[in-house]
C-alpha cells in the first residue's frame, strides 16, 4: 500500500480556529468598507470638481485687477473666507417667490488661525450701514461708484458678491482671498442630507411672514423649516437682524457638532450627500474652486476643538437717527478691537453670558472660562455650547 506523502507545510491548509475566522471576517469587512468609502470619496471629489470648476467667481481688487490664485505657502498662514447667503430666486423653485432683486441675506467672515487651533466666524447684520468702495462691474462695464453709506447686503447688487467682499475688506482691514456663496436651496438640501439640526427655543416662535410655527423647547429643523428659521426676524428679539443672527449662530453651532461628533464624517453616504448638496448650490471664487485647495482647508479644520470654533456678531447697535432708522450701525470702538485681533491672528472667545438676542436658548454654561482672549462684551457662542441639555 503506497504511503501518502505528507503535505508540504508551506502549502498545507491551516486549521481554522474560531478567533482566526472572526479576524478574517473583520478584515474582509474592513476592506469592503474602506473600498466603498474610497469609491464614494472618489466620486465625491470628481463630482465636486466637475461642478465647482464650472462656476468660479473671479475676485478682483479695487482697481479691477484679478487676484492671483493662492500658493501652497499662502495656505500655511491664517485663512480668511467670506461666506455669503444669497436670496436670489433665479434658477430655483417658485416656492421662494419671483422677486428678481438679489441681496446678501447672510454675510459671515470665517477666520482660521495659522496654528489651526482657533476659528472665528463673524456675522454682519444685513441692515448694517457701511461705506461702499468703488466696485468693478463683473460684466466688464463701467465700475460702480463708491458711496459714503449704504446697507451692506445691497453691495451684491452693486458689483456682485465680489463687491460684498471688497466692502468687508474695507471695513475690517483684512485681506480675504476666498469667497463662497450659497443659495436658499442649499440650506434645505444640506439640512436634509444630515437628517436635520436640533435647536432649543426659549419660547414659541411664530412668524406670519415665513409661516414658521415652532413650539418652545427642542426642535429638529430640516428642509424648508431650517431655511425659515435661518431667515426669520419677525417675533425674534427686537425685530432687527441682530436677533436673527443669534438664531443662525445657534443653528450653525449645532450643525458643527453634528458634523464633527454626530458621525457624519465617518458615514461616507451621508458625507457624500452633504458634499453634493453643497456643490450643487454653492458658487465659489476661482481661488477656492480647486479641489486641492478645498481639501487643504478642510483638513486644517479637523484638529480644531469645538470650543475653539467661535461664532460672533460684529459689534453693532440699533437706534440710528433719520434717515437710517430701522437700520444697524457699527459700534466702531469695539468693532476695531475685534478687527485688530483678527488682523494679528489672535484668539477671540466670548463669555457664556453673552449668547445673543434670539429665541434659541443655550444651556447657560460656557466651555470657555474667561481669560485674556475673552471679550466679555462680545455677543456670540461657540460650537461646544449646547442648547437645552442636549
Amino acid at each position: 500500500m503506497a504511503k501518502t506523502k505528507p503535505a508540504d507545510p508551506r502549502h498545507a491548509t491551516p486549521t481554522k480556529t474560531k478567533g482566526e475566522g472572526v479576524r478574517r471576517f473583520l478584515f474582509r469587512l474592513t476592506a469592503s468598507v474602506l473600498g466603498a468609502s474610497l469609491a464614494i470619496l472618489g466620486v465625491t471629489a470628481f463630482s465636486l470638481n466637475t461642478q465647482i470648476q464650472t462656476n468660479g467667481i473671479q475676485l478682483v481688487d479695487v482697481n479691477g485687477k484679478a487676484i492671483k490664485p493662492p500658493t501652497l505657502e499662502d495656505l500655511k498662514g491664517a485663512i480668511n473666507i467670506l461666506v455669503v447667503g444669497s436670496d436670489t430666486r433665479q434658477g430655483q423653485s417658485g416656492v421662494f417667490g419671483h422677486d428678481r432683486s438679489v441681496l446678501a441675506d447672510v454675510i459671515i467672515l470665517v477666520h482660521i488661525s495659522q496654528d489651526r487651533k482657533n476659528v472665528v466666524a463673524m456675522s454682519f447684520p444685513r441692515d448694517l450701514m457701511v461705506a461702499w468702495p468703488s466696485c468693478p462691474d463683473p460684466n466688464g462695464g463701467s465700475p460702480y461708484l463708491a458711496q459714503s453709506m449704504g446697507q451692506i447686503n445691497a453691495t451684491i447688487a452693486n458689483g456682485g458678491p465680489g463687491c460684498t467682499l471688497l466692502t468687508v475688506e474695507k471695513l475690517t482691514g483684512l485681506k480675504i482671498p476666498y469667497l463662497a456663496m450659497i443659495n436658499f436651496q442649499g440650506v434645505i438640501d444640506m439640512s436634509d442630507a444630515i437628517g436635520g439640526v436640533e435647536v432649543c427655543l426659549s419660547k414659541p416662535l411664530k412668524d406670519p411672514y415665513t409661516f414658521l410655527n415652532l413650539p418652545k423647547g427642542k426642535n429638529v429643523l430640516q428642509g424648508m423649516k431650517a431655511l425659515q428659521f435661518l431667515r426669520t426676524r419677525h417675533g425674534v428679539g427686537d425685530g432687527s437682524d441682530l436677533g436673527r443672527i443669534s438664531n443662525q449662530q445657534v443653528f450653525l453651532t449645532s450643525l458643527m457638532r453634528k458634523i464633527k461628533n454626530g458621525g457624519v464624517l465617518t458615514n461616507p453616504i451621508q458625507l457624500y450627500s452633504l458634499a453634493n448638496a453643497a456643490a450643487r448650490n454653492m458658487t465659489l471664487s476661482s481661488s477656492l474652486s480647486d479641489i486641492g485647495t478645498m481639501v487643504s482647508i478642510a483638513s486644517s479644520l479637523k484638529s480644531v476643538d469645538l470650543d475653539k470654533i467661535t461664532f460672533i456678531q460684529v459689534p453693532s447697535h440699533t437706534g440710528l437717527p433719520a434717515p437710517y432708522q430701522g437700520r444697524v450701525g457699527l459700534t466702531v470702538d469695539k468693532a476695531q478691537i475685534v478687527f485688530n485681533k483678527l488682523i494679528k491672528d489672535e484668539p477671540i472667545l466670548v463669555s457664556g453670558k453673552n449668547t445673543g438676542y434670539g429665541t434659541s436658548n443655550p444651556d447657560g454654561t460656557s466651555t470657555n472660562p474667561d481669560d485674556k482672549d475673552t471679550l466679555d462684551w462680545l455677543i456670540g457662542t461657540n460650537s461646544a455650547t449646547k442648547t437645552c441639555s442636549g
